[in-house]
């Protein structure tokens, strides 16, 4: 079952690249605090590279002056992958954390991954989400990975 409005997300671990190697980020850390969550199929995918992370790295000072403390993208990619993209795209520079959902554990958790062949851990449906101490309040799914327009930082600026 997929997360929904409403709904408390669930426990989990993430990971984020560090000066010493991969560092667990625990999924309770998201809990605190008003967050944007978004989530891509695969880092250096075209849509993920060219529409949807864009989106949320020119957003990024106006999600803030609305309140969000963190801006956060979920990628199942392992974390020096998701590091490398970060960094490539200005995320990083615009203060978004990109954490690795490495084994796609999390996603699977959020009831949000896709499977297709040959892709080994799977993928995740392209979405994102508003959260408030941990409690989902907005959820923008796509239908297709390929589309970036619900899920875009415009869209949802829109639902602050």
């Amino acid at each position: 079952m997929s997360i929904s409005k409403g709904d408390t997300l669930p426990a989990g671990q993430l990971l984020k690249p560090g000066p010493n190697g991969p560092e667990p980020v625990d999924a309770a850390d998201l809990a605190t605090g008003h967050i944007a969550i978004f989530a891509v199929p695969g880092a250096y995918t075209p849509t993920c590279t060219n529409a949807h992370m864009p989106s949320f790295v020119k957003n990024a000072d106006k999600f803030r002056e609305r309140g969000v403390t963190r801006i956060i993208c979920i990628t199942v990619n392992d974390p020096f992958v998701a590091g490398a993209w970060a960094s490539d795209t200005g995320a990083t520079s615009a203060g978004i954390e990109v954490l690795a959902d490495a084994d796609g554990s999390y996603t699977k958790a959020l009831g949000m991954n896709i499977v297709g062949e040959g892709w080994v851990n799977g993928r995740s449906k392209r979405y994102a989400m508003l959260v408030a101490d941990g409690v989902v309040t907005e959820l923008q799914v796509e239908e297709s990975p390929g589309a970036c327009a619900l899920s875009s930082g415009d869209s949802l600026l829109d639902l602050i």
